[in-house]
């Protein structure tokens, strides 16, 4: 996996944390680089603990898929960012714009935008010759910077952006989901 490949599965999966940090700076009135850092380090964390739990779990069970592990990865790829475009043009408005920032909250907001990476962590497993202490210092980098950033942009800009972030987000994992199997399958 090259490193733009990884760039592109981290800039992907931190659209989720990227987006919940909108709403996030835009619930707060008067925001503080202590909010920003709260919300890159809870939703980094969780963005690189998750692909490593996944990496350790598909690992256990490499031998078993080796043959198809491609078809996994694109499926998997492709059914999250099926729903996270699925998410992004559903236009409910469920989001309530909360300003907490205490343990609870983050710790449930951290969990629910790293399921994905789970699953893409169980991805790398099938990848041969994934750095996977590289992938996720790289994916949790990567996701706490734009989760401090998407916090500013929610308190200057609002929730413009959010469904944009959502649905680029998809669409790199489809991308990256089909670009797995058609470089399996020798057509790239």
């Amino acid at each position: 996996m090259s490193l733009f490949d990884l760039f592109l599965i981290a800039v992907g999966l931190s659209m989720d944390a990227f987006a919940v940090s909108i709403c996030k700076g835009l619930a707060l009135r008067k925001i503080q680089f202590k909010h920003c850092a709260i919300c890159g380090l809870w939703f980094g964390g969780f963005q690189a603990l998750m692909p490593l739990i996944g990496y350790l779990v598909g690992y256990k069970f490499q031998d078993l898929v080796t043959g198809y592990d491609h078809w996994i990865a694109f499926v998997l790829l492709s059914l999250i960012g099926a729903n996270m475009i699925r998410e992004a043009l559903g236009h409910d408005d469920e989001d309530e714009a909360d300003p907490s920032l205490g343990v609870k909250t983050m710790f449930l907001l951290a969990v629910a935008t790293s399921i994905d990476a789970l699953a893409v962590g169980v991805n790398f497993a099938f990848i041969p010759g994934t750095n996977i202490v590289a992938a996720v210092c790289f994916i949790g980098a990567t996701t706490c910077v734009l989760s401090m950033i998407g916090v500013k942009v929610g308190n200057v800009f609002g929730v413009k952006y959010k469904s944009k972030a959502e649905l680029a987000g998809g669409a790199i994992l489809i991308f990256l989901g089909i670009k797995i199997l058609l470089e399996h399958l020798g057509v790239l």
